[in-house]
């Protein structure tokens, strides 16, 4: 067992099977020695988890559960495009999409759900810069969407 596949399960983490795309893309790209994984809504067990916006009827709880989520189908995603997760040496950048009020004001804290799953699954290697942004909606009305970068050896 990998070094990350053995962290993931302390942390009790399963990757899932890795979504397969809704749309016309690819779920990775990979360009030199890095990886950009789409983003990624949050399903599980083939089911959209989280669906609503946050302000209105997702509370950031909710919202911060539904980023994990979405993390750990970013992992899945990049496990299937890489083989091993040992490979990363780097989380570069996570975009974290909230689907909320235009009056809401907690996009970080709700992407704080993402980055702190790659903080704890790639200890320093994980700390990343980071856009959570706001927006009007989502695919299938998720609550949340992460895309991530990656940096691979």
């Amino acid at each position: 067992m990998s070094v990350i596949e053995a962290r993931l399960k302390e942390l009790g983490v399963t990757l899932p099977t890795r979504p397969v795309p809704v749309a016309s893309y690819v779920p990775c790209t990979i360009t030199g020695n890095l990886v950009f994984v789409s983003g990624q809504i949050p399903i599980a067990d083939g089911a959209i988890k989280y669906v609503g916006k946050l302000g209105v009827d997702v509370p950031m709880e909710a919202g911060q559960a539904a980023a994990q989520l979405c993390a750990i189908n970013v992992l899945a995603q990049l496990k299937a495009a890489i083989g091993d997760l040992d490979r990363v040496t780097k989380v570069v950048r996570v975009g974290v999409f909230v689907n909320a009020t235009p009056d809401y004001t907690q996009h970080p804290e709700v992407g704080n759900g993402a980055s702190d799953l790659f903080a704890a699954v790639f200890g320093d290697a994980g700390k990343h810069a980071r856009a959570a942004i706001g927006v009007g909606s989502l695919p299938r009305g998720v609550a949340v969407e992460v895309d991530a970068i990656f940096e691979i050896k």
